[in-house]
């Protein structure tokens, strides 16, 4: 139920202009510090979830796995992504709640 939940919250972040989705996105909005929370799909590969994890650790950001590449790239109703930041740190807080929930269930 709360994966269903934390895919609506991400389609109403992108509703509202406050994702980032994308490799080259993601690490430009990481980069310039307007980075809340990073999502990386669960079949990204090792390469960009070394790279993302080191960026996020670096700048203490949290990181979360969720859904498949199409699937995230569904979400937010672009083709396949393996990373998408969240820019608000309100749907942020909501989206993780929401995905650590689901880790519980």
């Amino acid at each position: 139920m709360n994966s269903k939940k934390a895919a609506f919250m991400i389609g109403i972040s992108m509703k509202a202009g406050k994702i980032a989705g994308g490799e080259v996105a993601a690490e430009m909005a990481v980069k310039a510090g307007n980075a809340c929370l990073l999502i990386l799909s669960e079949d990204a590969s090792d390469n960009t979830v070394k790279k993302f994890n080191n960026m996020a650790a670096y700048r203490d950001i949290p990181v979360r796995r969720f859904a498949p590449k199409a699937e995230l790239g569904r979400i937010i109703g672009k083709g396949e992504r393996s990373v998408i930041v969240v820019t608000d740190q309100g749907l942020a807080d909501n989206i993780l709640q929401q995905l650590d929930d689901r880790a519980t269930e």
